[in-house]
């Protein structure tokens, strides 16, 4: 888990102790127990909230890592998954089952 934003001047270089978190910025000092995780929330490349069951379009085109296809700009997912990990989106494009990365799609309105 990375550390969380100062409350105080909201930048993100803070330092984490053992018992506590530390602003660099403004020197501001707070316990791990203030700290809140909230539900986790995957945005697309525009900002738009994703949620489970969304459609979303792939917006460059993107080689697959076989380097045998090219998932097209413009292609559009069956609706997708969230999961937990490094890609944050589970869908399938083109009769392939892919993970993705938020960063490379922007969610569509349902048809």
């Amino acid at each position: 888990m990375s550390a969380p934003a100062c409350p105080m001047c909201e930048m993100n270089d803070v330092l984490g102790l053992e018992d506590h978190y530390e602003c660099l910025t403004c020197g501001h000092e707070w316990s791990r127990e203030e700290v809140q995780e909230g539900p986790r929330t995957v945005k697309d490349a525009f900002g738009n909230v994703l949620a489970d069951g969304d459609l979303v379009a792939m917006i460059k085109d993107l080689k697959l890592q076989n380097g045998s296809q090219v998932l097209k700009s413009g292609t559009k997912s069956k609706p997708i998954r969230l999961v937990e990990g490094d890609h944050e989106i589970h869908c399938k494009m083109d009769g392939i089952t892919i993970g993705l990365k938020a960063c490379f799609v922007k969610k569509v309105a349902k048809e």
